[in-house]
């Protein structure tokens, strides 16, 4: 990666940097701080020794201000449109195996204290379907303030179908901190994947994509339909970015995605 970059080991258990790392906040003078979310492996479902390190080993060699907290979340938890406003899912953070004996009020107040935030959405999402229970980056994103995207699961058989269903509504009655009601574009989900990576694990989302410099990465699942659909509308809404998809089945599998 050249001589500009420094390369620093530290042992896992996991390869999600998202939710392993600290989130970094900025206060109102742009100094810079991060936030230790307690990582305990989304909920105890496997090891986490070295991951539960691994924010504050960031953080350390960063040189940030440290921010403690006795909330227990992932990155992936945090949706938020750099104007006041986030989303999060019930399902995650209002969950006995991370936040145990801390209320939805108690929650909300430490995050907006965490955050820099005004007004909160929450989605229920749903538990025990995958290891995040839900993280909210799998089934909304804002474009930006006042715009989200939002995932859509039309297969009746799907356990996503009734809840992405149930997200819509809130949403579309949901008003943002400034008092904007959100408009919302939906990204319906593959209906097919490759025959190989088929699993209850497999995470279907093109709600999961990378904003980066000049381009949006997008996954491709091998559903040509909908592939392009996905792709076409995340067009419209980056037109001065390129739109780079690519394959993540590796990734997919394991119940991730490329954000």
């Amino acid at each position: 990666m050249g001589s500009k970059v420094e390369l620093i080991i530290h042992p896992l258990d996991d390869v999600w940097m998202r939710d392993t790392g600290p989130v970094f906040v900025f206060d109102q003078q742009h100094r810079k701080a991060a936030i230790d979310f307690n990582f305990n492996g989304w909920g105890n479902k496997q090891k986490h020794d070295r991951d539960a390190k691994v924010a504050s080993f960031i953080i350390e060699k960063s040189g940030a201000e440290l921010i403690k907290t006795r909330l227990i979340l992932e990155g992936g938890a945090i949706v938020v449109d750099g104007d006041g406003t986030a989303i999060f899912t019930e399902s995650c953070i209002i969950n006995s195996n991370r936040n145990l004996g801390i209320n939805k009020t108690e929650c909300e107040n430490e995050l907006k204290r965490l955050l820099g935030l005004e007004e909160i959405i929450w989605l229920p999402g749903i538990r025990d379907q995958d290891i995040t229970d839900g993280h909210t980056d799998g089934y909304v994103k804002f474009v930006k303030p006042g715009m989200v995207v939002a995932g859509y699961e039309s297969d009746p058989l799907s356990y996503d179908y009734q809840i992405t269903q149930c997200h819509l509504d809130i949403l579309r009655k949901a008003v943002d901190a400034k008092g904007r009601k959100l408009d919302i574009i939906t990204l319906e989900a593959p209906r097919t994947i490759r025959q190989k990576y088929v699993s209850d694990n497999f995470f279907a989302s093109y709600i999961n994509y990378y904003v980066c410099n000049n381009a949006v990465i997008m996954p491709e699942f091998c559903d040509e339909k909908a592939d392009r659909a996905a792709a076409e509308k995340l067009e419209e809404l980056y037109p001065k970015r390129d739109i780079v998809m690519i394959n993540i089945d590796a990734i997919a599998i394991g119940g991730g995605g490329i954000h």
